[in-house]
């Protein structure tokens, strides 16, 4: 399927492009070059071929799901101003 001159400048009107003159037989033949590609790849027999999720289908390598960190929590609150129930206390800001 090979796009002429009035379709390209129909397309870039719709796609809001402002094509120049001298941009419009390049466009043209770029966006013709993307068609003929998309043809070479539909001509190819896929039958008996499982689609893939992932091309290289590959599985993700997960971490142990443990606690790597020691709770500082006391030593940080030993030399806050203001703390009560493990929580920070702080002025009031809003009246």
């Amino acid at each position: 399927m090979a796009l002429e001159r009035s379709e390209v400048e129909k397309i870039a009107h719709l796609a809001r492009l402002g094509l120049n003159e001298s941009e419009i037989p390049r466009t043209t033949e770029t966006l013709n070059n993307i068609l003929g590609l998309i043809d070479q790849m539909q001509a190819v027999d896929t039958t008996g071929i499982e689609p893939l999720a992932h091309p290289l289908e590959a599985t993700q390598r997960l971490r142990a799901d443990l606690a790597t960190e020691e709770n500082h929590r006391d030593a940080y609150q030993a030399i806050a101003p203001a703390v009560e129930n493990g929580l920070y206390l702080v002025p009031k800001v809003i009246e």
